[in-house]
């Protein structure tokens, strides 16, 4: 899914913010480096890869190789002190998913700037909320007779509720192997191989690193080691927006489990703002 005109001001405001959030002196000097890498955009490039770009360059800057890490810490344990209780909330696999969907929206992405009364309001409702797009039977299927799956993480926290969704797979397909793809650098506030080990994913997934600093899956950035792994994987679970914006043109058995965070992708899926999506990739 190629870069739109809209996201245009969000990728600055990304800057902006995380500049500000690390204390990055000099600011002035920064911004003209990212404007000037801006001023010479690919438009046949992803959104996420064009962020991740742009965060690369405030590390060189900052010096600061992970700004995000304390609050990814302060999520993941706070959801990893939660999850029995949610655990048992989770009757399902559909459950499982709704959950794992729900806990996208903890996304301290300066772009979506949710705030602990979105994340707390969209638990509240969980249990109520219907699917937009609903191929929860599909990926039933699918996830029953493969041997490979890869699992495409996202945010701090939501790797807790990923972790839940995982469990039950394994439950139901006991020979399956399962990898959990993270970031091969941090980029905002995205899974790396310390949030992986931190919350325990290792018990449910072998963890693998995509070798890359992008938002999202850019497969062509990606480590030989993590392509030989999704070309030989037969699901691949890819969790929000930036996952499917690099992946969307993939054709893959991908599930793209999501909340619609804006109205490109909104318009783009043919749902509301704000939807739970859990949708199997459309194969020419």
């Amino acid at each position: 899914m190629k870069i739109h005109e809209q996201c245009l001001p969000c990728l600055i405001s990304q800057a902006v913010k995380t500049a500000r959030l690390t204390g990055a002196k000099n600011r002035e000097a920064l911004y003209q480096k990212i404007f000037a890498h801006m001023s010479q955009l690919d438009f046949t490039k992803t959104n996420p890869q064009i962020a991740g770009e742009n965060y690369r360059l405030l590390r060189q800057h900052t010096g600061c190789a992970d700004p995000y890490r304390d609050i990814k810490r302060f999520y993941n344990q706070y959801f990893l002190d939660r999850m029995d209780a949610f655990e048992n909330r989770i009757s399902s696999l559909e459950d499982a998913v709704k959950y794992a969907i729900a806990a996208n929206i903890i996304d301290f992405n300066p772009i979506h700037e949710n705030v602990d009364a979105d994340i707390q309001a969209y638990f509240s409702n969980t249990d109520t909320i219907t699917l937009a797009v609903n191929d929860v039977d599909l990926l039933l299927a699918d996830l029953q007779k493969a041997r490979t799956i890869l699992y495409l993480g996202d945010n701090c926290g939501e790797i807790c509720f990923d972790k839940l969704l995982i469990k039950r797979i394994k439950a139901l397909n006991p020979g399956c192997r399962i990898f959990f793809g993270v970031r091969g650098a941090a980029v905002v506030n995205d899974n790396t191989w310390e949030d992986a080990v931190f919350t325990g994913m290792d018990a449910y997934a072998e963890i693998i690193s995509n070798g890359d600093d992008s938002l999202g899956t850019v497969l062509a950035r990606t480590s030989p080691a993590f392509q030989k792994v999704y070309q030989d994987a037969d699901v691949v679970i890819a969790k929000g927006q930036a996952n499917y914006e690099s992946l969307s043109e993939e054709q893959k058995n991908i599930y793209f489990l999501l909340v619609v965070k804006c109205g490109v992708m909104a318009e783009c899926l043919g749902v509301k703002e704000k939807s739970f999506v859990c949708m199997k990739q459309k194969q020419s």
